[in-house]
């Protein structure tokens, strides 16, 4: 298989609905379903069981999605080592990140790096802490940023900054017009929090254990956005990073009162593969990101 061919059949892999994957791929779907079967007569056995509209990968493609995986972690560590090769100044960095990062964080180190390096090219992933520490231990990213330090072995680690933490209110919450709360003063609140995997709900759990507080949880989101709309809309409380607030949002709120818990506050840091060897372009960013950190 080609390098275009294990990207379509991971993608199938990892979605479990030819239409999602059809989506992605910006493939039609009728067209997935064909390159499937080709491939699936070609190694002459089945790698998905079909159950109506849903496809759920079976033994035989489990093992062969393991195998196509290194494959493209191969494939494209030997395009790196080519691009580097024949020029050491091009190159391009896999940077894997949290969804919270994107706004401006990420764009401002990006802008900033390639003033000076302008040919190397980046191609971005965005999603929870978790699976950005997977993607860069695991080869698919070669550096990520994320928040907070990751507990898994083998990871590099540099911070890059700290980001206060405050309690996002309602504007008629009795504790709006507060300059500074501790968390324990609302123990009884219902909270608006991350999804498990994500770095802010892991923060969120140990300030309520130093705080000895069992939060009432009344939603849970993948997206800070969404939390502080809800924050916003009367529908509970927060805690969230201040620089990490919507700003000129039709929203009426959320108020944010400063947190005066100790360790209120998130590092936010760049990890990377300890074990790996960075190309060029990669070490070069590394290098610059560390060179800038605050």
């Amino acid at each position: 298989m080609l390098g275009e061919d294990l990207e379509w059949f991971t993608t199938l892999a990892e979605l479990e609905r030819v239409g999602a994957a059809a989506d992605r791929l910006h493939l039609a779907q009728p067209t997935v379903s064909r390159m499937l079967a080709r491939l699936e007569r070609r190694l002459g056995a089945e790698l998905f069981d079909r159950h109506g509209k849903r496809i759920v990968l079976n033994a035989a493609g489990r093992v062969y999605y393991e195998h196509a995986k290194r494959a493209m972690i191969e494939l494209d560590a030997a395009r790196q080592a080519v691009i580097d090769l024949t020029s050491p100044t091009k190159g391009s960095v896999r940077l894997a990140f949290l969804n919270s990062f994107g706004a401006s964080i990420v764009p401002r180190m990006i802008g900033e790096f390639r003033r000076g390096f302008g040919a190397v090219t980046f191609t971005l992933w965005q999603g929870p802490a978790a699976e950005v520490t997977e993607r860069v231990l695991d080869g698919r990213a070669d550096v990520g940023i994320v928040s907070p330090r990751p507990a898994a072995a083998g990871v590099g680690w540099h911070t890059l900054l700290r980001q206060p933490l405050v309690l996002a209110v309602p504007a008629e919450h009795r504790l709006a017009g507060r300059r500074q709360v501790r968390l324990q003063e609302v123990a009884d609140a219902e909270f608006i929090v991350m999804h498990r995997g994500f770095g802010m709900r892991r923060i969120f759990d140990e300030l309520c254990a130093a705080a000895d507080i069992r939060p009432r949880v009344v939603f849970e989101s993948s997206d800070l956005i969404t939390v502080a709309g809800m924050v916003a809309a009367g529908l509970g409380v927060a805690v969230l990073p201040r620089e990490d607030l919507p700003s000129g949002s039709s929203l009426t709120g959320p108020v944010i009162v400063q947190l005066a818990d100790a360790g209120a506050a998130r590092s936010v840091g760049l990890i990377w593969a300890a074990a790996a060897t960075p190309a060029d372009a990669v070490r070069h960013f590394r290098d610059f990101t560390r060179s800038r950190a605050t």
